[in-house]
Protein backbone atom coordinates (compact mmCIF):
# COMPACT_ATOMS: atom_id res chain seq x y z
CA UNK A 1 0.00 0.00 0.00
CA UNK A 2 1.40 3.27 -0.91
CA UNK A 3 2.25 5.80 1.67
CA UNK A 4 0.83 9.29 1.69
CA UNK A 5 2.79 12.47 2.52
CA UNK A 6 1.81 14.18 5.22
CA UNK A 7 0.16 17.55 4.72
CA UNK A 8 2.77 20.07 4.35
CA UNK A 9 1.86 22.98 6.91
CA UNK A 10 3.44 26.23 5.55
CA UNK A 11 4.16 28.66 8.06
CA UNK A 12 4.98 32.08 7.39
CA UNK A 13 7.45 33.65 10.39
CA UNK A 14 8.24 37.54 10.34
CA UNK A 15 11.67 38.60 11.42
CA UNK A 16 13.59 42.52 11.29
CA UNK A 17 16.61 42.75 8.84
CA UNK A 18 19.14 43.08 10.95
CA UNK A 19 22.06 40.06 10.91
CA UNK A 20 21.40 39.12 14.05
CA UNK A 21 17.75 38.84 13.84
CA UNK A 22 18.02 36.40 10.73
CA UNK A 23 20.24 34.62 12.22
CA UNK A 24 17.83 34.14 15.44
CA UNK A 25 14.67 33.53 12.97
CA UNK A 26 16.83 31.15 11.02
CA UNK A 27 17.93 29.01 13.89
CA UNK A 28 14.08 28.49 14.86
CA UNK A 29 13.12 27.98 11.48
CA UNK A 30 16.33 25.18 11.38
CA UNK A 31 14.73 24.03 14.70
CA UNK A 32 11.10 23.94 13.78
CA UNK A 33 11.57 22.22 10.51
CA UNK A 34 14.00 19.36 11.83
CA UNK A 35 11.57 18.53 14.85
CA UNK A 36 8.25 18.65 12.43
CA UNK A 37 9.45 17.62 8.85
CA UNK A 38 6.00 18.11 7.60
CA UNK A 39 6.53 21.99 8.48
CA UNK A 40 7.82 24.41 6.02
CA UNK A 41 8.97 27.60 7.17
CA UNK A 42 9.51 31.25 5.06
CA UNK A 43 10.87 34.58 6.51
CA UNK A 44 9.18 37.56 5.48
CA UNK A 45 11.63 40.37 6.56
CA UNK A 46 10.04 43.84 8.41
CA UNK A 47 11.44 47.12 9.13
CA UNK A 48 10.60 48.48 12.60
CA UNK A 49 10.61 52.06 13.98
CA UNK A 50 13.62 51.43 16.03
CA UNK A 51 15.61 49.91 12.65
CA UNK A 52 14.63 53.19 10.50
CA UNK A 53 15.59 56.02 13.70
CA UNK A 54 19.10 54.93 13.30
CA UNK A 55 20.21 58.71 14.53
CA UNK A 56 18.61 59.11 17.79
CA UNK A 57 19.56 57.51 21.02
CA UNK A 58 17.04 54.65 21.76
CA UNK A 59 16.52 56.47 24.89
CA UNK A 60 15.33 59.25 23.27
CA UNK A 61 13.48 57.84 20.43
CA UNK A 62 10.17 57.11 23.34
CA UNK A 63 7.79 54.44 23.23
CA UNK A 64 7.80 51.10 24.09
CA UNK A 65 7.76 48.51 21.22
CA UNK A 66 10.28 49.84 19.11
CA UNK A 67 11.43 46.93 17.46
CA UNK A 68 8.25 44.54 17.23
CA UNK A 69 5.15 46.75 16.65
CA UNK A 70 5.09 46.07 12.90
CA UNK A 71 5.43 42.75 13.36
CA UNK A 72 2.87 42.68 15.66
CA UNK A 73 0.52 44.62 13.36
CA UNK A 74 1.41 41.86 10.39
CA UNK A 75 0.73 39.29 12.78
CA UNK A 76 -2.49 40.70 14.09
CA UNK A 77 -3.24 40.93 9.67
CA UNK A 78 -2.63 37.21 9.65
CA UNK A 79 0.13 38.36 7.23
CA UNK A 80 2.76 36.41 9.19
CA UNK A 81 2.34 33.47 11.44
CA UNK A 82 4.91 34.19 14.29
CA UNK A 83 7.43 36.52 14.92
CA UNK A 84 11.26 35.67 16.87
CA UNK A 85 12.29 38.52 19.14
CA UNK A 86 15.54 39.50 21.29
CA UNK A 87 13.33 39.17 24.58
CA UNK A 88 14.93 42.27 25.70
CA UNK A 89 13.26 44.24 22.94
CA UNK A 90 9.72 42.86 24.30
CA UNK A 91 7.40 45.28 26.07
CA UNK A 92 5.68 43.62 28.97
CA UNK A 93 2.40 44.40 27.32
CA UNK A 94 1.37 41.92 24.46
CA UNK A 95 -1.27 43.51 22.49
CA UNK A 96 -4.81 41.57 22.41
CA UNK A 97 -5.21 38.19 20.33
CA UNK A 98 -0.96 37.96 20.40
CA UNK A 99 1.28 35.88 23.06
CA UNK A 100 4.97 35.60 23.94
CA UNK A 101 4.90 32.27 26.01
CA UNK A 102 7.53 29.93 24.17
CA UNK A 103 11.03 30.33 24.78
CA UNK A 104 13.98 28.15 23.76
CA UNK A 105 16.87 27.69 25.86
CA UNK A 106 18.63 30.97 26.98
CA UNK A 107 22.05 31.63 25.39
CA UNK A 108 24.37 34.22 28.39
CA UNK A 109 22.77 36.53 29.47
CA UNK A 110 25.99 38.56 30.38
CA UNK A 111 27.18 41.33 28.98
CA UNK A 112 30.80 41.91 27.06
CA UNK A 113 33.55 44.06 26.81
CA UNK A 114 35.25 44.48 23.60
CA UNK A 115 38.19 46.62 23.85
CA UNK A 116 40.60 48.03 21.40
CA UNK A 117 43.48 47.34 23.09
CA UNK A 118 42.09 44.32 25.00
CA UNK A 119 42.04 45.51 28.25
CA UNK A 120 39.59 44.70 30.55
CA UNK A 121 37.34 46.78 32.80
CA UNK A 122 38.96 46.96 35.43
CA UNK A 123 42.32 48.22 33.98
CA UNK A 124 40.35 50.60 31.23
CA UNK A 125 42.46 54.13 31.76
CA UNK A 126 40.53 57.25 32.87
CA UNK A 127 38.81 59.48 30.31
CA UNK A 128 38.36 57.09 27.34
CA UNK A 129 35.51 56.28 24.95
CA UNK A 130 32.84 53.59 25.76
CA UNK A 131 30.03 53.22 23.44
CA UNK A 132 26.72 52.01 24.85
CA UNK A 133 22.98 52.70 23.17
CA UNK A 134 21.57 51.69 26.66
CA UNK A 135 20.25 53.82 29.80
CA UNK A 136 20.61 50.62 31.36
CA UNK A 137 24.72 50.03 30.90
CA UNK A 138 25.16 53.89 31.49
CA UNK A 139 23.91 54.11 34.74
CA UNK A 140 25.89 51.02 36.05
CA UNK A 141 29.35 52.36 34.14
CA UNK A 142 28.89 55.92 35.40
CA UNK A 143 28.34 53.96 39.07
CA UNK A 144 31.56 51.82 38.86
CA UNK A 145 33.72 53.92 36.96
CA UNK A 146 32.59 57.30 37.09
CA UNK A 147 35.85 58.35 35.13
CA UNK A 148 35.42 56.66 31.65
CA UNK A 149 33.79 58.90 29.45
CA UNK A 150 29.94 57.26 27.78
CA UNK A 151 29.15 57.67 24.63
CA UNK A 152 25.80 56.63 22.67
CA UNK A 153 25.86 54.70 19.76
CA UNK A 154 23.09 52.91 17.72
CA UNK A 155 23.10 50.61 14.84
CA UNK A 156 23.19 47.28 14.37
CA UNK A 157 26.38 45.16 15.90
CA UNK A 158 28.52 45.29 12.70
CA UNK A 159 27.89 49.26 12.56
CA UNK A 160 28.67 49.35 15.95
CA UNK A 161 31.59 46.99 15.67
CA UNK A 162 33.03 49.17 12.40
CA UNK A 163 32.65 52.52 14.81
CA UNK A 164 35.11 50.59 17.32
CA UNK A 165 37.50 49.91 14.69
CA UNK A 166 37.07 53.91 13.04
CA UNK A 167 38.51 54.98 16.39
CA UNK A 168 34.91 56.62 17.73
CA UNK A 169 34.95 54.86 21.23
CA UNK A 170 38.08 52.93 22.58
CA UNK A 171 35.78 49.90 24.28
CA UNK A 172 31.89 49.05 23.56
CA UNK A 173 29.51 46.92 25.39
CA UNK A 174 27.12 44.79 23.56
CA UNK A 175 25.38 41.71 24.87
CA UNK A 176 27.53 38.04 24.80
CA UNK A 177 25.03 36.38 23.32
CA UNK A 178 24.14 38.81 20.36
CA UNK A 179 27.80 37.91 19.30
CA UNK A 180 27.91 34.47 20.23
CA UNK A 181 24.79 34.16 17.42
CA UNK A 182 26.55 36.26 15.01
CA UNK A 183 29.54 33.86 15.01
CA UNK A 184 31.65 37.17 16.27
CA UNK A 185 32.75 35.32 20.06
CA UNK A 186 36.53 36.21 19.30
CA UNK A 187 35.88 39.70 19.40
CA UNK A 188 35.25 39.56 23.12
CA UNK A 189 37.52 41.13 25.27
CA UNK A 190 36.10 40.24 28.76
CA UNK A 191 32.23 38.78 30.06
CA UNK A 192 31.00 41.16 32.75
CA UNK A 193 29.93 38.95 35.72
CA UNK A 194 26.39 40.26 36.81
CA UNK A 195 27.82 41.41 39.85
CA UNK A 196 29.48 43.99 37.53
CA UNK A 197 26.96 44.71 35.25
CA UNK A 198 23.13 43.64 35.70
CA UNK A 199 21.82 42.28 32.32
CA UNK A 200 18.29 43.58 30.72
CA UNK A 201 15.25 41.81 31.46
CA UNK A 202 15.25 38.43 29.23
CA UNK A 203 18.25 39.34 27.51
CA UNK A 204 20.45 36.02 25.86
CA UNK A 205 16.54 34.57 25.77
CA UNK A 206 14.39 34.49 22.45
CA UNK A 207 10.90 35.15 22.91
CA UNK A 208 8.36 33.61 20.43
CA UNK A 209 5.60 35.21 19.40
CA UNK A 210 2.01 34.24 17.69
CA UNK A 211 -1.76 34.67 17.48
CA UNK A 212 -3.37 33.38 20.76
CA UNK A 213 -5.93 31.12 18.57
CA UNK A 214 -3.53 29.89 16.71
CA UNK A 215 -3.62 26.26 18.27
CA UNK A 216 -1.42 24.51 15.63
CA UNK A 217 0.83 26.68 15.97
CA UNK A 218 1.32 26.66 19.11
CA UNK A 219 1.49 22.67 19.26
CA UNK A 220 4.38 23.14 16.63
CA UNK A 221 6.16 25.58 18.97
CA UNK A 222 6.13 23.85 22.16
CA UNK A 223 8.84 21.53 20.74
CA UNK A 224 11.18 24.05 21.18
CA UNK A 225 10.25 25.50 24.20
CA UNK A 226 12.72 25.05 26.94
CA UNK A 227 11.07 25.62 30.41
CA UNK A 228 13.76 26.23 33.13
CA UNK A 229 14.24 29.09 30.83
CA UNK A 230 10.51 30.43 30.60
CA UNK A 231 10.68 30.98 34.30
CA UNK A 232 13.93 32.95 34.64
CA UNK A 233 11.86 35.23 32.24
CA UNK A 234 9.06 35.44 33.19
CA UNK A 235 10.40 36.42 36.86
CA UNK A 236 12.30 38.89 35.48
CA UNK A 237 9.41 40.25 33.17
CA UNK A 238 6.80 40.56 36.09
CA UNK A 239 10.03 42.46 37.59
CA UNK A 240 9.85 44.85 34.73
CA UNK A 241 6.23 44.86 34.52
CA UNK A 242 5.71 46.42 38.08
CA UNK A 243 8.18 49.03 37.32
CA UNK A 244 6.18 50.07 34.27
CA UNK A 245 9.38 50.20 32.45
CA UNK A 246 10.61 49.48 28.87
CA UNK A 247 13.50 48.25 27.31
CA UNK A 248 15.18 51.89 27.45
CA UNK A 249 15.31 52.12 31.01
CA UNK A 250 18.01 52.39 33.61
CA UNK A 251 16.51 48.79 35.25
CA UNK A 252 18.40 45.31 35.07
CA UNK A 253 17.66 41.90 36.31
CA UNK A 254 19.16 38.47 36.32
CA UNK A 255 17.01 35.18 37.60
CA UNK A 256 18.48 32.23 39.03
CA UNK A 257 16.71 28.60 38.95
CA UNK A 258 18.30 25.85 41.19
CA UNK A 259 16.64 22.68 42.62
CA UNK A 260 13.11 24.25 42.19
CA UNK A 261 14.34 27.86 44.43
CA UNK A 262 13.97 30.84 41.58
CA UNK A 263 16.53 33.77 42.69
CA UNK A 264 15.87 37.24 41.24
CA UNK A 265 18.58 40.17 41.20
CA UNK A 266 17.24 43.03 40.43
CA UNK A 267 18.52 46.78 40.05
CA UNK A 268 17.32 50.57 39.36
CA UNK A 269 19.68 53.08 38.70
CA UNK A 270 19.72 56.87 37.74
CA UNK A 271 21.12 57.92 34.78
CA UNK A 272 24.23 59.66 36.22
CA UNK A 273 25.24 56.51 37.84
CA UNK A 274 25.27 58.60 41.64
CA UNK A 275 22.07 56.53 42.98
CA UNK A 276 22.05 52.47 41.96
CA UNK A 277 19.24 50.61 44.49
CA UNK A 278 20.17 46.82 44.06
CA UNK A 279 18.63 44.12 45.83
CA UNK A 280 17.92 40.11 45.71
CA UNK A 281 14.77 38.25 46.70
CA UNK A 282 14.36 34.78 46.64
CA UNK A 283 11.13 32.15 47.05
CA UNK A 284 9.89 28.82 45.38
CA UNK A 285 9.99 28.61 41.50
CA UNK A 286 5.58 28.25 41.59
CA UNK A 287 5.25 31.79 41.40
CA UNK A 288 7.28 33.52 39.14
CA UNK A 289 4.82 36.42 38.83
CA UNK A 290 4.49 37.07 42.59
CA UNK A 291 8.67 36.62 42.95
CA UNK A 292 9.07 39.56 40.75
CA UNK A 293 5.96 41.51 41.45
CA UNK A 294 7.48 41.47 45.17
CA UNK A 295 11.23 42.69 44.26
CA UNK A 296 9.49 45.26 42.28
CA UNK A 297 7.55 47.00 45.15
CA UNK A 298 10.69 47.07 47.34
CA UNK A 299 12.98 48.65 44.78
CA UNK A 300 10.04 51.06 44.31
CA UNK A 301 9.69 51.52 47.91
CA UNK A 302 13.35 52.07 48.40
CA UNK A 303 13.20 55.41 45.73
CA UNK A 304 13.27 53.49 42.80
CA UNK A 305 10.32 55.43 42.11
CA UNK A 306 11.48 58.30 42.09
CA UNK A 307 13.98 57.74 40.00
CA UNK A 308 11.61 56.16 37.42
CA UNK A 309 9.99 59.36 37.73
CA UNK A 310 12.99 61.81 37.12
CA UNK A 311 13.92 58.97 33.85
CA UNK A 312 10.15 59.10 32.31
CA UNK A 313 10.25 62.84 32.62
CA UNK A 314 12.94 63.49 30.03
Amino acid sequence: MEHKPEKTVKLKLGTRKSALAMVQSNWVKTEIERHHPEVQVELFKITTKGDRMLDVPLAKVGGKGLFVKEIEDAMLGRHVDLAVHSLKDVPTEIPSGLEVSVFPRREDCRDALISREKIVFEDLPAGIRVGTSSLRRLAQLKASRPDLEVVPVRGNVDTRLRKLDEGQFEAMILATAGLRRLGLQEKITQILETDTMLPAIGQGALGIEFRSDDSEVREILSSIHHEHTAVCVRVERAFLAKLEGGCQVPIGAHARLEDNELSLDGLVGSEDGKTIIRMQERGPATDPEGLGISLGEKILAAGGSEILTEVYRK
